[in-house]
């Protein structure tokens, strides 16, 4: 599927030299001279080898065609992730390098859609947001509001992310899966 360089998105897979590569960063430049540009930077899906390209905003880019279908999420063995495919119950090994930062978002028994290119899993389409439980932070300082101070938390997949003062150890929160940032405190 063709689409204009400026429509390149984060997360997206394209088809760039004969390869198949992941987007992790995608910005429209606009230099003082000469004509704007979309940078950007991706990773090759067959050995993670990083790349940068700037692309005219109306040149064209090849999206990877890509099938989705719904998994369970198992267990973790060392570096790779076991899923089990709801419809045939088969399941499949997803090593910690293809799933990149999502790997912080899978809580076991997750229900996640997969991501295949010729029947090869090349990744994971997580929710928007996922629920996650504070294991670490500083203690709740008295009187602290919501304002712009913000302190460190390891939640229970290991990610660390920023959130209110008010917010303790133990306590559930809701995280955007695009950016890993604190959306609010789930009840």
């Amino acid at each position: 599927m063709k689409l204009k360089a400026s429509q390149v998105r984060k997360g997206m897979v394209i088809q760039f030299k004969n390869d198949l590569y992941r987007v992790s960063e995608a910005t429209h430049v606009t230099p003082g001279k000469g004509p704007a540009m979309m940078q950007v930077k991706m990773k090759r899906l067959s050995d993670g080898t990083k790349a940068e390209n700037r692309f005219r905003p109306d040149e064209s880019v090849e999206k990877a065609t890509m099938t989705n279908r719904e998994f369970q999420y198992l267990y973790r063995d060392g570096e790779s992730f076991t899923f089990m495919d709801l419809e045939t119950y088969e399941q499949i090994q997803i090593t910690d390098e293809l799933l990149g930062d999502g790997v912080y978002f899978l809580l076991e028994e997750a229900i996640v859609q997969i991501q295949f290119h010729d029947g090869t899993p090349v990744g994971l389409d997580l929710p928007a947001s996922v629920e996650l439980t504070v294991t670490e932070t500083e203690p709740n300082m008295k009187g602290a509001t919501a304002s712009s101070s913000y302190k460190p938390a390891t939640l229970e997949t290991g990610f660390v992310t920023q959130i209110p003062p008010f917010i303790e150890t133990g306590e559930k929160i809701r995280v955007d899966t695009r950016d890993g940032k604190y959306l609010d405190r789930v009840k």
